[in-house]
């Protein structure tokens, strides 16, 4: 993008009104149906873009940005003083996307409006890759979400460049959990297989308005080089995973008596347990039963 548009639309974007004055003038009131928790300091929203742009290399100038959950557009905003070339915003709520107007009158085609269920969204169709999304996830639908989008990226590694996306502290630790933990599971194992990952930052509950019950962070997806030919299915993965997961406290043997003479052809002892096994045994079990 050129220096002097987006000069433009930083100094646009800086002379929008105040967060809580959008709140104000639109009603919007943060909704708990709607897993509505938002952020409104501004050195927050920006180091959570500044860092998500420094693990892509620091450079985002042909990125196509997608947020999920915009409300008062706090880190709608940091993203479009940030260098990406576009960023379109999926959000739910009427109210939210009203409250977007400002910032579209703001950045103009630089910015884009879709008011939509998340969950019903296919992000591939809004928009050519380089693709990077950065969201303040609705917690009530974060682990949906992240799995439609680990699929995508098990069809094609190219689907997104980088997730940054914040969870509850609680699943952020499930996400990143080696094996061996407590909170090592299905969605640290699928996860983990597709993308390398980090957490990048923690935020406590003073941090958003209103203040949720929970610690949250933010973590970081980078899909990783891969042949997807050569790997099993997400569909068979998600099977393996669920059927040791289901049954965590039992052994292999029984939790997963249907894969059998898989766990026996690769040498697997079968009294571990479904928190023992590493992710390239889930993967190995799961392309013996492909």
């Amino acid at each position: 993008m050129a220096d002097n548009k987006l000069s433009k639309r930083r100094q646009a974007i800086e002379e929008l009104p105040p967060l809580r004055e959008v709140i104000s003038q639109n009603q919007l009131s943060a909704q708990k149906s709607l897993g509505q928790n938002f952020l409104l300091d501004m050195n927050i929203t920006d180091k959570i873009v500044r860092e998500a742009c420094q693990c892509d290399g620091g450079n985002w100038q042909e990125v196509h940005a997608f947020e999920i959950g915009s409300g008062p557009g706090g880190l709608t905003r940091s993203l479009l003083k940030s260098d990406v070339k576009k960023v379109t915003s999926i959000e739910f709520d009427i109210r939210a996307v009203k409250a977007l107007d400002s910032l579209k009158s703001a950045a103009r085609e630089d910015f884009d409006i879709v008011q939509k269920d998340a969950l019903k969204a296919d992000l591939l169709q809004m928009g050519s890759a380089p693709r990077v999304i950065v969201a303040n996830l609705p917690y009530n639908i974060a682990t949906p979400l992240l799995i439609s989008w680990l699929r995508q990226i098990r069809n094609d590694k190219d689907a997104f460049k980088s997730m940054s996306l914040m969870f509850q502290k609680e699943v952020a630790d499930r996400i990143v959990a080696s094996p061996n933990t407590k909170a090592y599971g299905r969605l640290g194992v699928i996860a983990q297989w597709l993308c390398d990952i980090h957490i990048i930052y923690d935020l406590p509950p003073s941090a958003f308005t209103p203040p949720p019950k929970v610690n949250s962070a933010v973590v970081y997806f980078s899909p990783k080089e891969m042949i997807c030919d050569n790997s099993p299915s997400f569909s068979t993965v998600e099977r393996v995973t669920a059927a040791a997961f289901n049954q965590r406290r039992k052994m292999i043997r029984s939790s997963l008596k249907d894969y059998s003479k898989a766990i026996e052809a690769l040498g697997i002892d079968p009294q571990k347990r479904a928190e023992n096994l590493t992710v390239s045994e889930y993967l190995a079990i799961a392309s013996y039963a492909s």
